[in-house]
C-alpha cells in the first residue's frame, strides 16, 4: 500500500477532530499550562517579546520560542474575537492543536518510508490515541510542539540515511531542515534537542561503524545555520536579564535536573518503563509484544535507525535525577512504528515459554489499566460530584465492550483487530473524559469559579485580587497578572493601602490571622460569597471566602 497526499491530509483531519473535544471549554489542566498562558499574555500586554515573565518574576526555564507562538496565535484570535479572549484558554492551546495535526501524518510518513503505507497507517494511529499524546496536544505547553519538531529532525535524518542506503545524493534541502529545525529546537527548549538531534547519528555510528552518511548534512556549515536561529535572541537576554537567564536555564534547570530531582520530581531509573503501560496505553501491550520481532529484525537498517532513535534519548532521561512522562515523549513515535511493523509488516516469531507467561502478566496489567480508563471518568465524576454525566456514561457503554473485544482477539492471537478493537476503545473513552467528565468536575475548578465570582462582584475594573490561601498559576491567568499572592497579615495590610478596589480570597484556616491583622487596622470586613472545593495540586479541601471592606 502507498500513501498520497489525501491519505496524509486525511490523517491530518482526523487527528484534528480528535484534539478538538473539550478544547474550548476545558479550565487549565495542569500548574504548567497556566504559566505557559500568563507569561504569553504578558508579552502581549507588555510587548515585550525577549524577556518572559511571569507576574514580576522572570520565568528563565527555556528561550521563549514556545511563548512567541503561543502570543502569535493569541494575537490573531484578539483581533477576530476582542480582547476577552486573553482569558480564554483556547488560543494559547492552538499551536499545540496544530503540531499534533502535522504529528500524526508525518508519523505515518516515516513509517510508510520504513516499511510501507499499512505500517504508517497503523504507527499514526498508535500514537494517535496515546493517553500521553492525547494529554500534551490538549495543553498549552510546550511538549506537542517540541516533539513536532524532533519529529522534523529525525524525518532529515531518515531522508540522509535512505539515501546512503539507496546510493543516491541527498539534497541540501534535507540538511538545511535539518540544522534549521536544531535551531529552532534549540529556541523551544535549548540544549534538551541535542539529545536526540545527535544521539540518534552517533548512535547510528555506534552500531554500523560508519559515519559517511553524516557529510550528507553539510555538517562543515550547517551548525552555522542553527546557530544563527538562537543567537539574536541569546544575545537580547543576555543584555537584558544580565547573564541570569543562562545560569538559570542552563545552570539550575537544565544541569540541576539531571543531579537533583527538581519539584518533587526526583525518581530512580526505571520510571519510565514503569509508566509506560498507562502513557502509551492502548498501544503499550502491542509495543511489548513486538519486542521478540524487533530484536529477530534488529540488524535491518530501518530497525537499527528507529532503535538510535529511542535508546539515547530514553536512557538519558532514564538517568537524569529529575522524571516526568513527558520527557520521553519524543521517543514514542518511532515506538509506534516498529509496534505496527510487528503487527503488519513481520510475522509472529516463536517466544519461548517464560516470554509468554511475562508477557501474560504484563497483559493483565494492560487490561487493568484499561477497565480504570474506561471507568476512570464516571467513578471521578461520582466520587468528586455526586452525579453521573450522560456522555460519560455512554462513552464507557462505548468503551468497556471494544476493550472486551481487543482481549477475546488478543486470546484468539489475532492481534491486529485487537489493536484496531482497543484504538477505538482509547478514541471514545478520550471523547468521554474531555466532554462528559472533566467539564463537569467543578469541585476541582476552583480557579474558574474564583474568577466567575470575583467578576461579578468587583467593585472596579482594575480590582485586585489578593488571594492569601490559594496560589495556584491558573487563578493568576483567569483573574489576572495584578493578583496578590501572599499572605494573611500582608493581605490585610494590602486592602487596607488599597481599600476601595481590592478583593481578599482567604480560606477559613486563615481567617483566625486574617482578621487579628485586620484589627491593627480598625477594619471590618463583608462576604460577596464562599466557594468550596478540592485543590488537585496537593489534594487539600478549601473553603474560600472572598471579602472586601465594609
Amino acid at each position: 500500500m502507498t500513501l498520497n497526499f489525501r491519505h496524509y491530509a486525511l490523517l491530518g483531519l482526523l487527528a484534528f477532530l480528535l484534539a478538538l473535544p473539550g478544547r474550548m471549554t476545558l479550565p487549565p489542566l495542569d500548574r504548567d499550562e497556566p504559566r505557559y498562558m500568563e507569561a504569553s499574555e504578558q508579552m502581549l500586554l507588555s510587548h515585550n517579546f525577549i524577556d518572559v515573565r511571569f507576574q514580576d518574576k522572570p520565568r528563565y526555564l527555556q528561550p521563549a520560542g514556545i511563548y512567541w507562538l503561543e502570543a502569535a496565535s493569541t494575537a490573531v484570535a484578539e483581533k477576530v474575537f476582542g480582547p476577552s479572549v486573553l482569558r480564554k484558554t483556547w488560543p494559547y492551546r492552538i499551536p499545540s492543536l496544530f503540531a499534533a495535526t502535522v504529528i500524526v501524518p508525518l508519523t505515518a510518513w516515516i513509517g510508510a518510508s520504513l516499511f510501507g503505507g499499512a505500517t504508517g497507517l497503523m504507527a499514526a494511529g498508535l500514537l494517535m490515541v496515546s493517553t500521553l499524546f492525547v494529554a500534551e496536544s490538549h495543553m498549552a505547553t510546550i511538549d506537542t510542539v517540541l516533539l513536532l519538531d524532533i519529529l522534523c529532525i529525525e524525518a532529515a535524518l531518515l531522508c540522509a540515511f535512505n539515501d546512503r542506503q539507496k546510493a543516491r545524493p541527498t539534497h541540501l534541502r534535507v540538511a538545511i531542515a535539518y540544522w534549521l529545525a536544531l535551531g529552532a529546537g534549540l529556541m523551544l527548549k535549548g540544549p534538551v534537542v541535542l539529545i536526540p538531534g545527535f544521539g540518534t547519528p552517533l548512535a547510528l555510528w555506534f552500531l554500523e561503524k560508519d559515519r559517511s552518511w553524516w557529510s550528507r548534512l553539510r555538517p562543515r556549515w550547517g551548525w552555522l545555520l542553527m546557530i544563527a536561529v538562537v543567537v539574536p535572541w541569546c544575545v537580547a537576554i543576555e543584555v537584558i536579564s544580565g547573564g541570569d537567564f543562562f545560569a538559570h536555564a542552563v545552570g539550575r534547570n537544565f544541569l540541576g535536573k539531571v543531579a537533583h530531582g527538581q519539584e518533587a520530581h526526583g525518581l530512580p531509573p526505571g520510571f519510565h518503563l514503569l509508566v509506560f503501560g498507562l502513557a502509551f496505553w492502548p498501544g503499550s501491550l502491542f509495543a511489548a509484544l513486538a519486542i521478540p520481532a524487533i530484536w529477530k529484525k534488529r540488524k535491518l537498517p530501518q530497525v537499527r535507525f528507529l532503535l538510535s532513535w529511542i535508546i539515547p534519548h530514553w536512557l538519558v532521561f532514564e538517568l537524569i535525577a529529575t522524571k516526568l512522562p513527558h520527557y520521553v515523549l519524543p521517543t514514542y513515535p518511532a515506538i509506534a512504528i516498529l509496534t505496527a511493523a510487528s503487527l503488519v509488516a513481520w510475522p509472529t516469531p516463536t517466544v519461548p515459554r517464560w516470554a509468554k507467561a511475562l508477557f501474560g502478566i504484563y497483559g493483565v496489567l494492560w487490561t487493568a489499566i484499561g477497565l480504570a480508563f474506561c471507568f476512570a471518568g464516571s467513578i471521578a465524576l461520582y466520587k468528586l460530584e455526586h452525579t453521573f454525566s450522560l456522555s460519560a456514561l455512554i462513552a464507557l457503554g462505548g468503551s468497556l465492550p471494544l476493550v472486551f473485544g481487543a482481549i477475546l482477539m488478543l486470546l484468539k492471537h489475532q492481534r491486529r483487530q485487537a489493536a484496531f478493537c482497543a484504538m477505538g476503545a482509547a478514541v471514545i473513552a478520550h471523547a468521554g473524559l474531555f466532554l462528559g467528565v472533566i467539564p463537569n468536575l467543578q469541585t476541582i475548578r476552583l480557579s474558574p469559579r474564583i474568577a466567575e465570582l470575583f467578576d461579578d462582584v468587583r467593585p472596579c475594573n482594575d480590582s485586585v485580587l489578593v488571594s492569601s490561601s490559594y496560589s495556584e498559576p491558573s487563578l493568576v491567568f483567569l483573574v489576572g497578572p495584578n493578583t496578590q499572592l501572599i499572605g494573611p497579615a500582608q493581605a490585610a495590610e494590602y486592602l487596607h493601602d488599597h481599600a476601595q478596589c481590592s478583593l481578599v480570597l482567604i480560606d477559613r484556616k486563615d481567617q483566625p490571622a486574617f482578621t487579628f491583622s485586620l484589627k491593627n487596622y480598625d477594619m471590618d470586613v463583608v462576604s460577596y460569597g464562599k466557594i468550596e472545593g478540592l485543590n488537585y495540586s496537593n489534594g487539600k479541601k478549601l473553603v474560600l471566602e472572598i471579602l472586601a471592606p465594609r
